[in-house]
């Protein structure tokens, strides 16, 4: 018997902070301005290492045996997912007018059914790069003062275990001191991008008061930056991932130069494995310079492929959506393996108009990997900025798994994914060069047969 063939539940939480189901009401969960039952492919269990939180300033919302929804004194409940699950809904809730902004988070609808709760939200990746349960934290502090004493004089180093692991807790620092999977390499103190959602720096007016981490405080050396690399290769021996472009920086791209020197170095030295980037894709210009020193992939983020959309999210300046199309372009004829980082919002990113302009980015400038991120932000207030500002999709969202299936048809190629894929030190690609993609549609000799 699956979730589908009981009643998934309300869940609620009290003044003192106790969560519990509803007895009669059912959920309810948000598709952009859609309210109505979850779609019976998109609930799955509550996964391991995920977090509930009560929204304060937002009355639950359910389902009476009537089809009438009826709203709660109760505060709403939303999930925050462990690592690797993308959302495909938001919770419902009635916000009152003095509602304080929610925090950079994600907030996914949650229900209870059958003694255990569940989540509209699906694993789009297997990898298990970001799971700590079953790893002491006491394991993660002692290896992390190992290499702090061991490497005293690299600023990087430091930063990394004392800000990273210590204060921001951040998944990519502990597994650098746990010495597995992917090395974080920040970099770079300024970004040219303005985003909504930036989790490390704000305007001063901006309605989020505060960001989960602060920026980085100096600009390391190409030396300091190679020896993070070669600590990290010399620990994760088998498939070691080495990126820049973290929370607690800008954009790397701005500091090109450097990055160039530090690749160099390492690759110089004897570095092997997977060199990336994570960017807003705003320097075209700097790419043949990183691609030559030993870059192996590139992920560049969107929260949209219409450019309307993502401008009003990223704020760029100084650069164009036209900059970031073109920065998709080279890498791949680059020989560069070619990801976008899609900050995925239900009911506004699995449109009709976000799927065609997606698959033509795909397809036309030759991406090899979608990462399904959430994008983190104050649901309601977020559909209420782009109301004001580009506008809404005319159409309904159609679902995250059929988005993908539907993606999936168009660019057989494609990989589907929540982290950055070990790819060797140079990537074998099966996404077409640029200029040269036809989709099911364009392709009139297979309409023929």
């Amino acid at each position: 018997m699956s979730a589908q063939d009981e009643p998934m539940f309300m869940v609620m939480a009290d003044a003192q902070g106790q969560i519990f189901d509803h007895p009669e009401l059912l959920m309810l969960c948000r598709h952009g301005r859609q309210w109505g039952r979850p779609r019976p492919d998109e609930m799955i269990p509550l996964p391991k290492e995920s977090e509930l939180f009560l929204l304060p300033g937002r009355y639950a919302v359910g389902l009476d045996s009537h089809g009438e929804t009826q709203v709660t004194e109760h505060l709403a409940v939303a999930a925050f997912l462990a690592p690797a699950h993308t959302l495909s809904a938001h919770p419902c809730y009635v916000q009152a007018d003095n509602a304080p902004m929610l925090p950079l988070f994600a907030y996914g609808a949650v229900g209870f059914a059958r003694g255990r709760f569940y989540v509209c939200a699906k694993k789009v990746d297997n990898d298990p790069r970001q799971q700590f349960s079953q790893i002491p934290r006491k394991r993660i502090e002692q290896k992390a003062a190992l290499l702090k004493k061991r490497y005293a004089a690299n600023r990087l180093v430091q930063h990394i275990l004392n800000n990273c692991v210590a204060r921001y807790d951040c998944p990519a620092a502990r597994n650098f001191a746990l010495g597995r999977f992917e090395a974080p390499l920040p970099s770079s103190r300024t970004c040219n991008a303005r985003c909504l959602g930036c989790i490390s720096k704000q305007d001063e007016d901006s309605p989020i008061a505060v960001t989960p981490q602060c920026r980085l405080a100096f600009i390391p050396k190409a030396q300091e930056i190679a020896e993070v690399m070669q600590i990290h290769a010399s620990r994760e021996v088998e498939r070691p991932i080495y990126s820049f472009g973290q929370g607690c920086e800008g954009d790397p791209l701005q500091n090109a130069q450097l990055l160039e020197q530090s690749i160099a170095l390492f690759r110089q030295n004897g570095g092997a494995g997977t060199v990336n980037i994570n960017t807003n894709g705003s320097r075209p210009e700097v790419l043949p310079a990183l691609a030559k020193a030993g870059l192996t992939s590139i992920r560049i983020s969107i929260n949209s492929a219409r450019e309307e959309l993502y401008t009003a999210y990223y704020r760029p300046n100084g650069y164009h959506f036209s900059d970031v199309l073109e920065s998709v372009r080279l890498a791949r004829s680059l020989g560069l393996f070619v990801s976008l980082n899609l900050l995925f919002f239900p009911g506004v990113s699995d449109t009709e108009e976000e799927l065609a302009a997606l698959s033509e980015l795909v397809g036309e400038n030759g991406v090899s990997m979608i990462q399904l991120r959430n994008l983190n932000i104050d649901p309601a207030w977020y559909l209420n900025y782009l109301e004001q500002g580009p506008g809404l999709p005319a159409t309904s969202g159609m679902g995250l798994a059929t988005f993908m299936k539907r993606l999936k048809r168009l660019c057989p190629w494609l990989r589907f994914g929540y982290f950055n894929p070990w790819l060797g030190e140079r990537a074998e690609l099966s996404a077409p060069l640029p200029g040269t993609w036809q989709t099911p549609e364009k392709d009139q000799s297979k309409l023929q047969h």
